[in-house]
């Protein structure tokens, strides 16, 4: 398995069939981990900072057939910037991992469900992310996979304030528990502000499509545990699948019960709309993009649009942005000649000529 094998196809997060996928869009945890007798890396020499990658590095390619199938490791110091750019729009890498400098690097499963970052913020980033709301078997996975390398590597660890990291709010359990949601109905009736409030009640961090940083575009949100000292994984865990992602379906689905019984025309209109300036557009951007499928994604879960998969919307959301579609066309394109090319794409994808 090589990274241009990732343009072919979107990996298992994406395929739309999870529990509560018309609402949930990916579940994702993190643990963050550093190893011991290392500075962090705010204190390292670039000399400890190579140690440390070819270090880790070594322990995550001997254990491979323990926790992914398929297991590649893509150097990042060497990688292209398009290449970089391609790992952060498929979230297995963050964008300051891509950007920094120095040695560093990300192990990749072969169905995306597993990536570990090595030498980000902490000395390790291990993920797993799955589709739909799936955290318990995310949870039983990661944790599987933070015992075999704990195995391999002596991790940081103080018996009182638990797992040490870069970041104070990261101390103790080490973990980041994060729930991708589709919220589109919310953000029509104009009733968002409940999830923000619900979150901030809750010391929940609500952020966007790429986490930290980014704003939220096409009504795709991501909320997120800020504090892990504390409490236990499972209590954190158990707290979002029971109580605050249901919550926050449970807004979603009033909202779009309302657009239904009472805005039904103006549903429509949206959900129609968008799926014309999508089959017709010459040129289009990826904002653009993103905010049509969010309105055609919606159309599809409600029954308001016929003929077009969830698997397939979630193709175009990934394979049109900026790397993927350079990646796809084989050349570097910008300005007007990636935004018609953007176009092409979608309207050959809709079965449009």
């Amino acid at each position: 398995m090589k990274l241009n094998d990732l343009t072919s196809r979107a990996g298992e997060w994406l395929r739309g069939n999870g529990p509560m996928s018309e609402v949930v869009i990916s579940s994702r945890i993190r643990l963050a981990r550093n190893v011991a007798g290392h500075n962090f890396l705010s204190r390292c020499s670039r000399a400890q900072r190579n140690s440390l990658e070819t270090k880790i590095r070594t322990a995550l390619l001997a254990e491979t057939d323990q926790f992914a199938k398929g297991l590649f490791y893509v150097d990042l110091a060497d990688a292209p910037e398009i290449d970089r750019q391609l790992l952060v729009e498929r979230h297995l890498i963050s964008k300051p991992h891509a950007t920094a400098e120095g040695a560093r690097g990300v192990a990749v499963g072969e169905e995306e469900s597993v990536s570990v970052m090595v030498n980000e913020e902490d000395h390790l980033r291990i993920q797993v992310l799955k589709s739909g709301l799936q955290l318990e078997e995310a949870w039983e996975q990661i944790n599987q996979i933070d015992d075999v390398l704990e195995s391999q590597l002596d991790f940081a660890f103080h018996p009182r304030f638990g797992y040490l990291t870069a970041c104070p709010t990261n101390v103790g359990t080490g973990i980041r528990v994060s729930v991708m949601l589709h919220l589109p109905a919310l953000k029509l009736t104009g009733e968002i502000e409940k999830v923000f409030r619900a979150a901030k009640d809750m010391k929940l961090a609500v952020r966007g499509l790429y986490g930290e940083g980014t704003e939220a575009t096409g009504d795709f949100y991501q909320i997120s545990n800020q504090t892990t000292l504390g409490k236990v994984e499972e209590d954190i865990i158990q707290d979002f699948k029971h109580v605050v992602i249901p919550k926050i379906i449970d807004y979603e689905h009033h909202a779009r019960r309302t657009l239904l019984n009472e805005r039904l025309t103006a549903l429509d209109d949206k959900v129609h709309r968008a799926y014309g300036v999508l089959r017709a557009a010459r040129m289009i951007t990826s904002e653009e993009v993103l905010l049509m499928l969010s309105h055609l994604r919606m159309g599809v879960n409600l029954g308001r649009l016929q003929g077009i998969e969830i698997r397939t919307i979630n193709e175009m959301l990934l394979m049109s942005q900026p790397a993927h579609l350079q990646k796809l066309m084989g050349k570097k394109l910008e300005g007007d000649a990636r935004r018609a090319a953007r176009a092409d794409f979608i309207r050959k994808k809709l079965g449009v000529a």
